[in-house]
């Protein structure tokens, strides 16, 4: 399922795909990758932001939204590995 800031992360690369892989690694070894691709030439920035917003779209779709972290290299890991999460009380549910 396509969410709305997938869909903006999508426009962002578009337009600027370093600007993509920032929101999305931070300021890691692949916002640095994704700069030297764009440089080299603008269609391999893209094919690399692409590629980080798909591998953050898998994970939310395992993972569930806000349940996973980045490690670095297109890979992600759930937070809670033996624990259940946290319940939210008193918060509204649907």
């Amino acid at each position: 399922m396509v969410r709305g800031s997938d869909v903006l992360l999508i426009i962002v690369a578009i337009l600027f795909p370093p600007a993509a892989a920032a929101f999305i690694a931070g300021c890691s070894c692949d916002l640095l990758i994704n700069i030297c691709l764009t440089i080299l030439g603008y269609i391999p920035g893209h094919i690399h932001a692409f590629y980080l917003i798909y591998k953050k779209m898998k994970a939310e779709e395992r993972y569930g939204a806000g349940g996973y972290t980045y490690v670095g290299a297109g890979q992600y890991q759930p937070i809670y590995t033996n624990q259940a999460p946290p319940t939210n009380y008193g918060a509204a549910t649907s």
